[in-house]
């Protein structure tokens, strides 16, 4: 179970962000509640109008899917700013592509080996992701907790840049996503 208080913050903060019912025609995920899509809560067995969703289904969703698949308790024990971004890029980007991100940046971070191995890049955060975290901050200090934050959020905002560049519909977005997820 998340730590109620972190996860709290977060899923408020979150929940700021994501707002109520939307079905803007752009958006790919189609009909969302709080930022949950239609077929996410379909996949949780919600069988009713997504302008209906239940907030508290939609929490329960959030915490399962996103912040304990992410291991986010465990990523904000060790940097509280970088669990509360793992848990948004999760939400925005799929759980996976947080993972990937992280363990992208955690990768090109080893000095090529010398500080810890090299991890599998497959978006899912596990014992491995989360020591190579713990050993990356422990030799590098200060200075890691800020380059792996800047670094996690220079590749949030480079795909937000990529998806607009991409696909001329996501522009829509990319304003909002610099405004909100990248800050």
């Amino acid at each position: 179970m998340a730590s109620l208080r972190l996860f709290d913050a977060a899923i408020n903060d979150l929940l700021r962000i994501e707002g109520g019912f939307s079905n803007h025609p752009s958006d790919r995920g189609g009909k969302t509640r709080y930022g949950i899509t239609e077929a996410v809560a379909r996949n949780h067995g919600y069988p009713g109008a997504m302008k209906d969703l239940p907030l508290d289904l939609a929490i329960r969703i959030y915490e399962k899917d996103y912040w304990d698949k992410c291991r986010c308790d465990e990523i904000c024990d060790l940097d509280l700013p970088l669990g509360l971004k793992v848990f948004d890029m999760a939400v925005n980007m799929g759980s996976g592509g947080a993972g990937k991100v992280l363990q992208q940046e955690l990768a090109l971070l080893n000095r090529r080996g010398k500080d810890y191995l090299d991890i599998k890049v497959d978006g899912a955060i596990g014992p491995a992701t989360i020591g190579a975290l713990r050993t990356f901050l422990n030799k590098r200090g200060e200075d890691g907790h800020t380059v792996i934050n800047r670094a996690v959020r220079n590749m949030q905002g480079s795909r937000y840049h990529y998806i607009a560049k991409d696909n001329e519909s996501q522009e829509d977005f990319y304003f909002g996503w610099l405004l909100h997820r990248n800050a």
